[in-house]
């Protein structure tokens, strides 16, 4: 079987030296079991907290010795271990062990960024890593932004600068006086966009109902054309449109730059989450995918994601640095305006987080390792992966492709041949689930929504995003799976009536 599928070759100038084996992190030592515990999820629960005794503080401790070899146990026996190659299910990758190095450098420092006196080394770094990023990403020399607690928070912010930047249009200070004097205030994305967005909303008082969704055609895109219909319609008003770089389960990108020439004769601004997709960015190959990142007025991404760091490395970027001035405060116990002035001042304008750890650390040390050639290498590897996977699902009559490969994700399923449209979803999620309690294998599930007069499936989901998985590893893994499906079948459990 090809280990590449429709892919141009890497160049082999691209980096250097070689890797075989990239240094990943794993809590777990037993490498024989797979990448989670065998048996019934109560039942691992349970253990685990009986390990842990009484649900109280003890009076008396055991000791630090004692303690982190309870605790360690408890990861190596009941964990998960991403760096499993069986390990597959979602948007979670196996961690750079020089960025858990890195990251009890930032903890042993317990340096807040929100002011200078609380951390001077740590608020250089994530400024370097801020503007080291949104170069990347296109934008020019007044961009700004701010590490974030994950891809919710960054879209949450996203939304938050977006409806006070309507607010000013319009003549108001929400942020004083509230929403109530907009008029009716709208969002608009994609019906396959990130579930946070419409947590956004109810946050910030818009209220859930605040979202448009847009359909998405046949390649899981934002239509334009309804899009531009929506903007169009009176009686509201729409302060953001959120592009969607690479969906969750699809790794789909919405056509960025058409959706912001629709959006700004009416002065709404443009958001992208690439919490997902924005790492191609480190990849020759898949860089062009994201090349109209630019044209967004703003951009989430998790390098907790593509970028091998540990949870959470969100961070939210503006092309524009006056777009914070918002958020600015300036508190007399912190930051009064006289230490201001004097370069005393920190991030807590950019950011709804007074105490907030230097996770740019680990950033920073991670892009000075490995470079983007290093990390492009990285996931050029996992595209390859997933590229074969699909291949081999294509192959096998056992299993079915439901969507083409965009960056590492593979929807598919196993075939539900003699089942009606209800017991091929039900075989998917027991076969999952079989597998899930087995300890053996961890892949996702979603659903693929229906349009006009074709029906939601129930699919299988492989993220891969583990650069030292091989081939074989996924061979292996597409194997239990069909195994799996057989087993269902032949013992007439759920799915198979």
């Amino acid at each position: 079987m090809s280990q590449q599928v429709g892919l141009a070759p890497l160049s082999s100038s691209s980096y250097s030296p070689s890797v075989t084996q990239w240094p990943l992190a794993s809590t777990v030592v037993n490498r024989q079991r797979g990448p989670l515990p065998a048996g019934l999820p109560a039942d691992v629960l349970r253990r685990t907290a009986q390990m842990l005794g009484e649900p109280r503080v003890p009076s008396t401790g055991v000791g630090e010795s004692a303690a982190l070899d309870l605790i360690a146990g408890l990861l190596d026996r009941d964990g998960i271990d991403l760096s499993h190659p069986h390990a597959a299910a979602h948007l979670q990758p196996p961690v750079l062990q020089v960025a858990v190095d890195a990251d009890r450098l930032a903890s042993a420092s317990n340096a807040s960024m929100d002011t200078y006196d609380s951390g001077p080394a740590t608020l250089a770094i994530e400024q370097w890593v801020v503007r080291a990023l949104a170069g990347m990403a296109g934008f020019g020399p007044a961009a700004d932004g701010v590490l974030t607690p994950g891809g919710s928070i960054s879209n949450l912010l996203a939304m938050l600068i977006a409806r006070d930047s309507a607010a000013a249009a319009a003549g108001l200070d929400v942020r004083r006086d509230g929403v109530y004097g907009m008029r009716r205030p709208v969002v608009l994305c994609s019906e396959l966009a990130h579930f946070s967005i419409q947590r956004a909303c109810a946050a910030l008082g818009l209220g859930e109902d605040a979202v448009i969704a847009i359909p998405a055609d046949g390649d899981f895109r934002m239509r334009l054309d309804v899009l531009a219909d929506e903007l169009a319609r009176p009686g509201r008003t729409p302060i953001a449109v959120v592009a969607t770089a690479g969906t969750t389960d699809y790794g789909s990108i919405d056509p960025i730059e058409g959706i912001a020439e629709l959006a700004r004769p009416y002065g709404v601004w443009v958001h992208a989450d690439a919490a997902y997709g924005f790492g191609a960015l480190f990849s020759d190959r898949l860089a062009p995918l994201l090349a109209e990142l630019p044209a967004a007025d703003s951009v989430t991404l998790d390098l907790h994601k593509i970028g091998w760091q540990p949870a959470a490395t969100s961070m939210l970027l503006v092309a524009d640095k006056v777009r914070f001035s918002a958020l600015g405060r300036s508190v007399d116990y912190l930051n009064p305006a006289d230490d201001i002035d004097s370069g005393l001042d920190g991030l807590l304008g950019r950011s709804l987080q007074t105490t907030r750890r230097p996770d740019a650390v680990k950033v920073a040390t991670t892009l000075t390792a490995y470079g983007r050639a290093g990390l492009g290498r990285m996931l050029d590897t996992c595209h390859e992966l997933t590229h074969a996977a699909a291949a081999r699902v294509v192959a096998d009559s056992n299993l079915e492709l439901l969507a083409p490969v965009t960056l590492t994700t593979v929807l598919f399923r196993v075939a539900g041949r003699g089942l009606d449209a209800a017991g091929v979803d039900a075989l998917q999620g027991e076969v999952r689930r079989r597998l899930l309690t087995s300890g053996r294998v961890l892949i996702g599930r979603t659903t693929i929504p229906g349009g006009g007069d074709r029906p939601a499936v129930v699919a299988l989901k492989l993220t891969l995003l583990n650069p030292n998985a091989t081939a074989s590893d996924i061979e292996e893994l597409l194997d239990l799976v069909v195994a799996t499906g057989h087993d269902v079948r032949s013992a007439g459990g759920e799915g198979a009536a």
